[in-house]
């Protein structure tokens, strides 16, 4: 009796012993932070006492101004002169001049009922009567705001973008989908070209081609490209194993396995990467006008650089209703391929296409012979100046002055005092070696020590390129934003999760809104806030909004429904369900919400520089008004490291993932 009653007892003596150990075992996170405390007991005195704390050290910054002013001035005394130049960089400018040019020549030739005639048969064959109409309808919307010629200019800049992305994109992506060392070497190449914002992109480019439409076209294509690439590789490596098994039994050569079996099975995940350069080169192209892209973006541009902004809004319309257009085209498309075919059999196929050309040249013929190549002046609307009315009714009515509220004007302002403010006096008033062991805590926490290395040496680069104080006004910016977004946005999910009626209602708000280009949504902050740091957040607000309700309703929603069932057997509130089945089974949806809030927030924040939000976004305005190039390379390479970090410390790794799961 007494050695079966002692039997028990020896696990858990030896369960007692190992109790510690098992538990940070068990409690990977806990462990790490552990490990990164010991270190930092260590390291920081020694660092403290050599540095000091405060701001980054200046024996720790590299000056480059120096260096990048000798470049710049190399570049452009050697511009004209230089073999480089002359036989490459040269030719490649003449020949995007050349593309932009006849483009846009061929879309005046169509003249405007030609195009438009030309939009709907393309988007009737591609996407059905509904989204003809559209297109048509868009078109003309475009002509009846005046903005007809604008338009051309931007779609023609588009057209060549978009048709070079697409052929980089996808040799890019055949090499990665074929050859494992590629794609591994593409692959961070690409993940880092992702969280890039767009203003990153123009100061290199600008080095090398200058000011103009060739500089604008090739940093759309740089921008527009990497998903093409991603998507591509993707669908190329997901083929069906057994397909593939069976065409090579079949003695197919390699060439053969590809064209016959790799790109059919392929094609869905090459339009959804051609919809996404689409929806990137438009973007890019309209943020593009800064550098002289010209059509509607320099239209809004000159608007918002003299705050008129019906001036912006009638050439942000036509912005909005390309990229409906376009994505909507695109998208349906994609959803038809293996769907059977619908409409008459004698307009399917060959037939519907050939119709579709007589059909347009007819209609260029007449248009040609009533001289209507450019939208006539007389069947315009000029809204300027009503909306500007009506801007300036919300001005003295909403801008100051509303009971309780007191107006966004105020709101505005207690904003940055209340919030941003402190933030950034928090951000800048912690010793900079805190902030790197935040940094290194946050990354660890939620991927490898690969993760947490990159996040620590792209802000250590922040600070040794000698801006530390505005990337922590950035990042304060930003960090706001995104709780902000992350609040409201949640908030709304949950009760898209809950209510079908709603989901429905939002769904064509958010695919609006996940359309329009980042400058376009300057333009309401602009009327309703004035300038400012406090407008530039909102106008971030506004635009990463729609990934985050998408993202997160998708993820609630997804949640496996026995273990709902089962929670609602046990009698379990809806807010229970929520708090303790929902969001644990859903949150790599939540996380990846997160991480897309952060990496738009940041795009438009660096935008805000042209509406007062200062710190990155004003010095890489500052380079590009004023010429200086080394001021704005500088802010554009601390630009891609703070992107580089909040990435990786909002993204947690495949590895752990696989962990959690």
């Amino acid at each position: 009796m007494a050695t079966a009653q002692a039997t028990p007892a020896r696990p858990a003596r030896a369960g007692a012993r190992r109790g510690p150990l098992a538990a940070l075992r068990d409690r990977p996170a806990a462990a790490k932070l552990l490990l990164l405390a010991l270190v930092a007991a260590v390291v920081v005195p020694l660092v403290h006492g050599r540095w000091g704390g405060g701001v980054w050290p200046d024996a720790l910054t590299a000056d480059l101004s120096a260096p990048l002013g000798e470049v710049t001035d190399w570049i452009v005394s050697n511009r004209d002169s230089h073999p480089l130049f002359l036989y490459f960089f040269g030719h490649i400018s003449n020949a995007v001049v050349l593309s932009v040019r006849g483009v846009y020549l061929l879309l005046l030739a169509l003249g405007w009922a030609g195009v438009t005639v030309f939009a709907a048969a393309v988007a009737w064959r591609a996407a059905g009567i509904r989204l003809a109409l559209t297109a048509g309808v868009s078109f003309l919307l475009c002509g009846l705001l005046g903005m007809w010629v604008p338009t051309m200019q931007t779609l023609a800049l588009m057209v060549v973008a978009v048709l070079a992305s697409v052929v980089l994109g996808l040799l890019l992506g055949l090499a990665a989908g074929l050859f494992d060392r590629v794609f591994r070497v593409l692959r961070p190449v690409l993940d880092t070209m992702q969280v890039l914002p767009a203003f990153a992109y123009l100061l290199p480019v600008v080095l090398v081609f200058g000011i103009g439409v060739p500089g604008a076209v090739l940093a759309t294509v740089v921008y527009a490209a990497p998903p093409m690439a991603r998507l591509t590789a993707l669908g190329l490596r997901g083929a069906d194993g057994g397909v593939m098994e069976a065409v090579t039994s079949l003695g197919a050569t390699g060439r053969q396995r590809l064209l016959s079996a790799r790109l059919p099975l392929a094609r869905k995940e090459l339009l959804l990467g051609l919809n996404q350069t689409i929806m990137m080169a438009l973007s890019m192209a309209v943020i593009a006008s800064v550098i002289g892209a010209g059509g509607l973006g320099d239209r809004v541009y000159q608007a918002l650089s003299s705050v008129d902004v019906g001036a912006a809004l009638a050439a942000g319309i036509p912005i909005v209703l390309l990229a409906v257009v376009l994505d909507r085209t695109t998208e349906a498309a994609g959803r038809r391929i293996g769907a059977e075919p619908t409409g008459p059999a004698l307009l399917r196929g060959w037939r519907g296409w050939t119709l579709a050309a007589l059909v347009t040249a007819a209609v260029t013929a007449v248009g040609r012979a009533a001289d209507g190549q450019v939208w006539p002046d007389d069947l315009t609307v000029a809204i300027a100046g009503p909306v500007n009315t009506a801007k300036d009714w919300m001005v003295d009515h909403l801008y100051t002055g509303v009971p309780v509220v007191g107006g966004t004007a105020d709101l505005a302002a207690h904003f940055t005092s209340g919030v941003l403010n402190p933030l950034r006096s928090g951000l800048t008033g912690l010793p900079w070696w805190s902030v790197l062991l935040i940094v290194a805590a946050l990354a660890w926490t939620i991927g490898t020590w690969r993760t947490a290395a990159t996040a620590v040496l792209a802000m250590a680069a922040i600070g040794v390129l000698g801006v530390w104080e505005p990337s922590m006004d950035t990042l304060s910016q930003v960090l706001a934003a995104v709780a902000v977004t992350l609040v409201i946005g949640f908030g709304v999910a949950v009760g898209a999760a809950r209510s079908a009626r709603l989901e429905r209602l939002l769904r064509p708000v958010l695919d609006v809104f996940q359309t329009m280009p980042q400058f376009v949504y300057l333009i309401p902050v602009v009327a309703l806030f004035g300038v400012g740091r406090a407008p530039a957040a909102a106008a971030a607000v506004i635009y990463a909004l729609p990934a985050v309700i998408r993202i997160t309703t998708q993820g609630l929603r997804s949640v496996d429904p026995a273990a709902m069932e089962g929670a609602r057997s046990l009698g379990a509130t809806p807010g229970q369900q929520l708090r303790q089945v929902q969001i644990p089974l859903a949150r790599p949806s939540l996380l990846l919400a997160v991480n897309q809030a952060v990496v738009l927030v940041l795009a438009v924040v660096i935008i805000g520089g042209l509406v007062g939000s200062g710190a990155l976004g004003y010095e890489v305005v500052l380079g590009l008004a004023q010429g200086d190039l080394a001021t704005g390379l500088v802010a554009g390479a601390a630009i891609v490291c703070l992107g580089l970090m909040l990435d990786r410390v909002t993204q947690p790794t495949t590895r752990r993932q696989r962990q959690e799961s």
